[in-house]
């Protein structure tokens, strides 16, 4: 194994490395690594395990939102029909607005 002391950075031949990147195994200085859930890897690394993270992470919110419509539908579609229910339960003097003339709420 070789002495990160004598390392390079791997895009800056002149700047001495500082760490090493465990996907590629290259060396790079300050500037080219950077931490992501808590490790140490160069920007190509890092592109490649975010843009792999991404689709899976765009299959599920798709998933999310197809299932959010769905039940948004559903509820929607439940509060017009016991709304419908409702108003066919109603008595027929009621539609007619002869229900206010008759009383109803007293005997008349």
């Amino acid at each position: 194994m070789q002495d990160l002391s004598r390392q390079r950075c791997f895009n800056h031949k002149f700047r001495e490395a500082v760490a090493r990147c465990p996907e590629c195994g290259r060396f790079f200085c300050r500037e080219c690594i950077a931490e992501h859930e808590d490790r140490v890897l160069c920007a190509s690394c890092l592109n490649k395990l975010l843009k792999t993270s991404k689709v899976s992470s765009l299959r599920l919110t798709g998933l999310i939102r197809l299932g959010q419509f769905l039940c948004g539908g559903m509820v929607l579609w439940m509060f017009f029909y016991y709304l419908g229910q409702i108003l066919l339960s109603l008595p027929t003097s009621f539609h007619e607005g002869t229900l206010w003339q008759t009383g109803w709420w007293g005997d008349q």
